[in-house]
């Protein structure tokens, strides 16, 4: 079983994503608590590039949960039709805009018992609109969370929910904010299910993941820096 990160570990962990990523933020495109809702909803089984192309024309027409309630079912399904479930996630947009409109004023609650009582809206899309909207410390867990935390070795877990719990218990407080958007991130586009970007990966080093796609002692030298990876100097030509 890997050796478990130590505190001091974990600390540079997210010290080094944090300085890959200064600001991190969500690539799904929305305007308002409301149309990010939505998108998530909508991502579920799908990307964030395909949910992004589909979004603006709907959001154009319906950035508001009366307005969406307005457009209906059919209208609905005909603009994010290329996005997978398409039928299934256009009854549960119009369901939950009209939950809003009736039960919340249409403003979106920012309580996760409210929130998870709306169709289509399970733990992970509660813990992403809690984040992105309101700027609460929750740490949501899709898959690329889920091999992070379990490849890497900083929160090991057979379930999402096993590894958010241990993300909430390990993360410091003065990452917790972002840490969510930059475990996702890394996972996307570093740490990437096929093949991982080892000698890319800024935490390479602190990794417990035992099938590196490059040698240990390069990952040693590119975690001690610049100065560690300059060739040997030449010896002085013989006379």
């Amino acid at each position: 079983m890997p050796k478990k990160f130590t505190k001091a570990e974990i600390v540079e962990f997210y010290r080094r994503l944090a300085e890959s990523r200064p600001i991190p933020r969500t690539e799904l495109e929305y305007i308002n608590p409301f149309t990010l809702l939505v998108a998530v909803v909508l991502s579920a089984q799908a990307t964030d590039v395909g949910v992004n192309k589909a979004t603006p024309a709907l959001f154009a027409l319906a950035d508001t949960p009366a307005k969406m309630v307005a457009l209906g079912v059919e209208k609905v399904e005909s603009l994010i039709r290329t996005i997978g479930l398409y039928r299934t996630k256009a009854k549960n947009v119009i369901a939950l805009s009209r939950i809003l409109v009736e039960k919340h004023h249409g403003e979106v609650p920012r309580e996760r018992e409210a929130l998870e009582a709306l169709p289509g809206v399970g733990r992970k899309t509660a813990n992403v609109v809690l984040n992105v909207a309101f700027e609460e410390p929750t740490i949501a867990v899709d898959t690329h969370i889920f091999r992070v935390g379990n490849r890497t070795g900083i929160a090991p877990g057979k379930t999402p929910h096993a590894v958010e719990i241990g993300l909430e218990k390990v993360t410091p407080s003065q990452y917790k904010l972002h840490a969510h958007h930059w475990l996702i991130l890394h996972g996307r586009h570093v740490c990437k299910a096929r093949k991982p970007d080892c000698p890319s990966c800024v935490v390479a080093s602190l990794c417990r993941y035992g099938a590196k796609t490059v040698p240990d002692a390069l990952i040693a030298a590119q975690a001690a820096g610049p100065s560690a990876r300059k060739p040997p100097a030449r010896s002085a030509a013989r006379q």
